[in-house]
């Protein structure tokens, strides 16, 4: 496996894709420094990422004030 980093490269979009062609899929577009990812989503995986990302979000600490 390889070694990763606790950092991301900058994301810079997301967007769902294509629904006029393809209405049975999402497309999750990350932007970074090194190009474009595009990964194809079927509807459970779309929900199960959209379940981990709220689940983790709850989580997250409050944001320190100065």
């Amino acid at each position: 496996m390889n070694k990763r980093s606790t950092s991301a490269d900058f994301v810079t979009a997301f967007a769902t894709g294509w629904p006029e062609n393809q209405p049975d899929i999402m497309v999750l577009s990350l932007t970074t420094h090194k190009g474009v990812q595009d990964f194809a989503l079927n509807k459970e995986q779309a929900l199960l990422i959209a379940k981990t990302m709220t689940e983790t979000a709850e989580r997250l600490a409050k944001p320190k004030t100065s």
